[in-house]
């Protein structure tokens, strides 16, 4: 198992460990009911320095990243960060991703952590025909997601540099807690605020040190894993392995809104086009149970009569929304929300209604 600087950190504060993304990572420390509401209503702190992370720069660099990506990358500018995916050529998706414009020519990729290698042989495969200039920095940079409404005001205090007021999806590059050419964004992945910091392996005990203390008077705490699944899944973001992946198009997984077929050529467009025209077989849904039971991964999704509908992608109880909540795929007539649904769970058949997303709604 791979591991993050932070490894000998997490066991020292108590967490329970497990394989993750072929890493050993925290999935817990007090537990993920009481991690969540912390992150909720006031600062919690995860080591996400097992995401991959790639530099795209030069002349040929937004030539490249419009072909193999299915956002506008031509509507970034710097200081813009843009969430995207990489269509896989089949009508599937390689993986999602975050596209930062840290200046011109100059881009950095953030992908999934579970699939570095598989996107950069996909990304260098692609760039033959266009030479940009490309780097896997992965496994040199560490990542630490300061997650909360509290999180922006606790942070101020390691940098001169305003980013209280910064917008989502934003990004600068700064001096933080001393250390200089810190990547430091508002992407959020827990629906409550807050942000990302990427610094070199070298800085992490440094900065990590920096964080807690600048946190203290807020109630900081490390947050596991296990939290950030359930918040993010309150939010409706997707999860590749679960709502993407390699067999569904981001147009079927409600990214429609990430799928900017007009404005350039890309991977796939002709393929989503034409879905587009023919009308969608299946999309993914947001549900809520009405009868009592956890949705999981992989449960059957059927109608009244038990005919099997869709699959459940992802699935739990919701902390802030005390409510137990889901994802899946199913076909499109059952799509429409305030449809009802029926999730097989251990042989029953339990009544559930398809919702909107997010779940959770925010203050």
């Amino acid at each position: 198992m791979k591991q993050t600087v932070f490894k000998e950190t997490h066991e020292k504060l108590g967490a329970k460990m497990v394989e993750f993304a072929g890493y050993c990572m925290p999935v817990q420390y007090e537990g993920v009911t009481a991690e969540h509401l912390h992150v909720r209503s006031k600062v919690g702190v995860f080591d996400v320095s097992h995401m991959g992370e790639f530099t795209v720069k030069g002349p040929k660099a937004l030539d490249l990243l419009q072909y193999i990506t299915s956002n506008d990358v031509a509507a970034l500018y710097p200081g813009k960060v843009q969430y995207s995916c990489f269509p896989n050529g089949k009508g599937g998706i390689v993986d999602d991703l975050l596209v930062y414009n840290l200046a011109e020519n100059d881009y950095l990729l953030v992908v999934n952590a579970a699939n570095i290698d598989k996107d950069w042989a996909w990304v260098s495969k692609q760039n033959e025909k266009f030479g940009a200039e490309i780097a896997n920095i992965s496994d040199s940079i560490s990542q630490l997601a300061v997650q909360g409404p509290l999180a922006l005001k606790a942070m101020q205090k390691l940098t001169d540099t305003p980013v209280t007021d910064m917008e989502y999806y934003t990004t600068k590059t700064l001096t933080f807690a001393g250390v200089p050419n810190v990547i430091f964004s508002t992407t959020g992945y827990t629906g409550s605020g807050g942000c990302e910091i990427y610094f070199k392996n070298e800085d992490a005990f440094k900065i990590w040190d920096a964080v807690f203390e600048a946190g203290k008077e807020f109630d900081i705490k490390p947050i596991g894993l296990g939290a950030r699944d359930t918040l993010r899944l309150e939010m409706g973001f997707c999860l590749y392995g679960h709502e993407i992946d390699d067999t569904i198009c981001p147009i079927e997984a409600g990214l429609g809104w990430i799928t900017k077929l007009n404005a350039k050529d890309c991977i796939d467009k002709e393929y989503m086009l034409k879905l587009k025209a023919d009308g969608l077989k299946r999309k993914l849904v947001g549900f809520e149970m009405i009868d009592r039971g956890i949705p999981r991964l992989e449960y059957e999704v059927c109608d009244a009569e038990g005919n099997n509908i869709g699959i459940v992608r992802s699935g739990t109880f919701g902390p802030s929304i005390n409510k137990s909540v889901g994802t899946a795929w199913v076909k499109a007539e059952y799509a429409k929300v305030d449809t009802e649904i029926y999730i097989k769970i251990r042989g029953k058949l339990l009544k559930a209604i398809t919702v909107k997303m997010p779940f959770y709604k925010g203050n």
